[in-house]
């Protein structure tokens, strides 16, 4: 008898684990909208369209290697930065490339549409 309540108890145990259901886990959050990332010597995106009025964001964040982000056109620099945030609003509609001063090969650009 003793053989058949553990082969019973068994057979319960298996069930209710078996039955059970995954604990749900939550979506990745997407990026902010208009957000660029400064990481691994990179823009990324390394291209970005806006809308004019919208407001981009770069977030620094490279161990420690200090970027910055210079317009082309010299309509915005941003200062040297190791981490932290540096944000800019584009009041007009045009291609605005930009790149890193102490690492020219860093480069993108921000397309504003009306």
């Amino acid at each position: 008898m003793k053989l058949s309540t553990v082969v019973l108890a068994s057979v319960v145990l298996g069930s209710v684990v078996s039955c059970s259901s995954p604990t749900p886990t939550e979506p990745a959050a997407p990026p902010p909208p208009n957000q660029v990332n400064v990481v691994d010597r990179s823009y990324s995106p390394s291209e970005l369209t806006v809308s004019v009025g919208d407001t981009v964001t770069w977030v620094f964040d490279d161990g420690g290697m200090a970027h910055d982000v210079v317009a082309d056109d010299k309509s915005f620099r941003s200062p040297l930065l190791k981490s932290g945030t540096f944000s800019y609003t584009f009041d007009e509609p045009g291609t605005f490339s930009y790149h890193c001063t102490p690492h020219p090969d860093m480069t993108g650009s921000v397309t504003v549409v009306p």
